[in-house]
């Protein structure tokens, strides 16, 4: 088997050399000493290692007392209720320095802030939602929460919008999205900017070594391309032989997890559900985090709009949707859940919410590849080849996350899609076309008010986003079989989002909250755009240098910022009167006459052009910037053959 990949490896290898250039760009920020104070903790500080096997596989464990069981989501569970005062009352503070910083004329936002801040429903609650779309939804969304990150150096200056990550309660991942937020949450909640950097003997964020081949000799991890998978497969074989059954999102999610974890071996003992017991989450120092997957039907290869949407947090796995209704302890994933209980005699399982399984569970991006596979340019011989090898994957449904034994068995009987199945199939969340994880941050019980969705989705010919993804969540909400009392604001169709120009700059979405069925949150839409770079790389390229990585993290900084306000000095200021809307409205204050500027600039004022518009093409709108050896210059020829090469090697693995 070894000397089998091996050799596959090295020819592909070979046949994809890339003169990459070894020169970092950094980010133009200079640090003060606000941002030097607000570092906090070192990226070797990780979250904790608690599977208790010591290793990958998920093993037994005495029941705590009361022993845990399934709930009906008819509420937030009681470690959320009882976490949320903590964050919200850790959000004052930043949230009155960034409003006061960003100077609203005629509005004093502290004395603001100091009213409305006992009262959880008047103060801003703030939701931030990065979309899928692989490694390019990980950059951009990276170049987003950095600006937003009091800790990144200059964030704080003119133009810049740094502090509204640390004024916000909940930040969202899906598939590449969710490797951002899963690694910035397993690193301890490093910056952006650590992450990027890296640490010495770290192989953290080194994309210039793809997951098909591995980490290079110098980081944490010495390992060739051979030993490398022969190490995956023995820690995803160790979960097997503890009993429980494996699928390729095993493999998908070790490999990952060489790149977003800093351990040894990408922290194979790493747990979900750990994120709970880190110090910084338990007093509230930081948003509460979500990944987002789709359910999906054994035997079948479409996703539709009202599958199943599942949401994994650091106390809980399940769905608000009235099929499931229902919530699992995610530190007790894998255990035999009957009826919403572990039956009496029974030992619980642990470990099984394996961090790298959730990141991998919300990006099994095999069954995409199948999907899209005939809309490529890849030549005739490499795509039969491909789909010969992904189809045979699907039939097998080893392209799908198994969770088994399936928590909800036997639990909501009456509308539970899946309480007679012993397995529930999740896929990536992305799959149902909702590519930003909107789903956890609209649901009634956690009251958001705004959410900043960053788009990094790959709508259009040339893989820029054409607002597809929150099209879909509208849709979703409009239908009474499954919206389950969500509410979201009107959205267009998305030849409008391309006719008006909404998806090459932030739009906002429901700004008359009187306009809006139910309590919609204000939508902030930021959608990937070229600023200084290319940033529409392709999902399925699987490496990049380090100068790339550093200029499409860049171009997502300068898209969250409107080029440091090149574009629009007013831009931060909108900012704030984004997160301060629906909180007027709740407490019948005048929006200050700058603010009503911004909406009227920014708010979708409800016009529409349908009509089919040309192949969107957009320019850059600020200077551009030359990057060598970029990995764009792959081709999706080379990509595929990078993507057959992992399935490959997968399948010698299961044989």
């Amino acid at each position: 088997m070894v000397f089998i990949m091996k050799g596959f490896f090295t020819l592909v290898a070979s046949a994809t050399v890339l003169n990459a250039c070894n020169a970092a760009i950094v980010l133009p920020r200079d640090a003060s000493p606000e941002i030097l104070a607000a570092k906090g903790l070192a990226l070797a500080e990780r979250a904790l290692p608690n599977s208790p096997s010591g290793g990958y596989a998920p093993a037994p464990v005495d029941c705590p007392s009361p022993r845990p069981t399934i709930r009906v989501a008819s509420s937030l569970s009681s470690s959320e209720v009882s976490w949320l005062p903590l964050r919200r009352n850790n959000t004052i503070d930043p949230m009155t320095t960034f409003l006061s910083r960003m100077n609203i004329s005629g509005f004093d936002a502290t004395s603001y802030i100091n009213r409305v801040k006992n009262n959880a429903s008047t103060l801003p609650n703030i939701g931030i939602a990065v979309s899928g779309g692989g490694y390019r939804a990980l950059m951009n969304g990276a170049g987003f929460l950095a600006a937003a990150d009091i800790r990144t150096n200059n964030s704080t200056n003119t133009g810049q919008i740094g502090g509204l990550l640390q004024s916000a309660t909940y930040l969202a991942g899906l598939s590449g999205g969710g490797w951002l937020v899963g690694s910035i949450y397993t690193n301890n909640f490093s910056s952006v900017q650590d992450l990027r950097d890296g640490s010495k003997g770290s192989s953290v964020w080194e994309f210039g070594n793809s997951i098909f081949e591995g980490p290079d000799n110098d980081g944490i991890q010495v390992l060739s391309t051979a030993d490398y998978f022969n190490t995956i497969s023995d820690e995803v074989s160790s979960k097997s032989n503890a009993g429980f059954n494996t699928s390729i999102t095993d493999y998908w999610g070790r490999a990952l997890s060489f790149q977003l974890v800093n351990a040894t071996n990408g922290g194979p003992a790493y747990t979900f559900s750990s994120i709970a017991e880190t110090p910084n989450f338990m007093n509230g120092s930081i948003p509460f985090p979500f990944l987002v997957a789709d359910e999906r039907s054994p035997n079948t290869a479409i996703v539709s709009l009202n599958s199943t949407v599942y949401e994994f947090n650091p106390y809980e796995m399940g769905s608000w949707d009235p099929t499931t209704y229902a919530f699992a302890p995610t530190k007790y994933l894998g255990s035999n859940f009957t009826g919403g209980v572990v039956p009496a005699g029974q030992q619980c399982v642990a470990g099984f919410d394996q961090a790298g399984y959730v990141m991998g569970t919300s990006s099994t991006l095999f069954n995409q590849f199948l999907l899209q596979i005939n809309s490529t340019s890849i030549p005739t011989f490499l795509r039969n080849i491909f789909t010969t090898i992904l189809t045979d994957v699907g039939e097998d449904n080893n392209d799908i996350a198994q969770y088994q034994p399936n928590p909800f068995y036997g639990f909501n009987n009456a509308t539970n899609r899946n309480a007679q199945a012993v397995e529930l199939t999740l896929v990536d969340g992305g799959e149902d076309l909702q590519n930003i994880p909107l789903y956890p941050l609209i649901q009634p019980q956690r009251a958001v008010d705004v959410i900043f969705a960053v788009d990094s989705s790959a709508d259009t010919n040339y893989n820029w986003p054409n607002g597809t993804a929150i099209v879909a969540t509208y849709q979703r909400s409009l239908n009474a079989t499954i919206e389950n009392g969500t509410a979201f604001p009107s959205i267009p169709d998305q030849n409008t989002f391309v006719n008006l120009g909404l998806n090459t700059r932030p739009t906002f979405f429901g700004c008359n909250a009187s306009n809006t069925t139910g309590d919609a949150p204000l939508i902030v839409y930021i959608p990937n755009a070229p600023y200084i770079y290319q940033s529409n790389v392709s999902t399925f390229d699987p490496e990049y240098n380090s100068t790339e990585r550093n200029a499409i993290i860049e171009n997502g900084y300068d898209v969250a910022t409107m080029g440091n306000g090149t574009l629009d000095a007013q831009w931060p200021v909108c900012v704030a009167c984004a997160v301060l809307s629906r909180s007027f409205t709740k407490t019948g204050t005048s929006v200050p006459a700058e603010c009503q500027t911004c909406f009227q600039r920014y708010c979708w004022n409800g016009t529409v052009n349908s009509t089919t518009p040309d192949i969107y093409t957009p320019t850059y709108k600020l200077s551009e910037i030359s990057v060598k050896g970029a990995a764009s210059g792959l081709g999706v020829a080379n990509t595929a053959v990078y993507a057959v090469s992992f399935v490959v090697a997968v399948a010698v693995m299961f044989s």
